[in-house]
């Protein structure tokens, strides 16, 4: 992804990102193939250099992992057009016509090194972690006595080695130009 230095975000802030969007395009090359394999998938981030998930075993992405264990996780949030008439401030006698159109959003990608699990405990330990996180009442009962359904997944841990954050939001103009984009936001809702 191509960020430019005012579109940069801080790691720490690229990673509470990941963490308040816990949903992504888990992305695998694998070796020799045309295209790679992209997965949505549910996550959870459980440091800053630890993703855990898990996916239905006949996955293709499986085989592109066991290729090449070096894996992309992308995750994107909130996105809005721009039109080029919104960046152009009329009170300075600029012509609405001669804005540039953009699109604001926020995106991370993660560099992972992935380690499939395949072990019932292993798979056990990546729901229980995930299911923590997602069922506030706690009322599931432990993952493990699924064990027949345990085989029909796998586990997968993903150590970060790389974060890249971008939050493009007009970062490259003055403020002015910013605050007039913003009120046009705010008035479209």
């Amino acid at each position: 992804m191509m960020i430019h230095p005012w579109d940069a975000a801080p790691e720490d802030e690229a990673l509470e990102f990941v963490r308040s969007n816990e949903f992504g395009h888990l992305i695998a090359a694998g070796r020799g193939r045309e295209v790679p394999v992209v997965v949505p998938t549910q996550f959870l981030l459980t440091d800053d250099r630890m993703v855990l998930l898990h996916l239905a075993r006949p996955n293709p992405i499986w085989a592109a992992v066991e290729e090449n264990p070096a894996v992309v996780l992308s995750v994107a949030g909130d996105w809005v057009y721009v039109p080029g008439a919104w960046k152009i401030l009329p009170e300075d006698g600029e012509d609405p016509r001669m804005g540039v159109p953009t699109t604001y959003y926020a995106a991370v990608q993660l560099v992972c090194d992935a380690e499939i699990l395949s072990g019932a405990e292993e798979k056990a330990e990546v729901l229980r972690a995930q299911l923590a996180r997602l069922e506030a009442d706690g009322a599931l009962v432990d993952p493990s006595v699924h064990e027949r359904r345990l085989r029909g997944i796998l586990g997968l841990r993903l150590r970060v080695r790389e974060v890249s954050g971008k939050f493009k939001y007009g970062g490259n103009v003055d403020e002015a130009h910013r605050r007039h984009v913003a009120d046009r936001l705010a008035e479209r809702g």
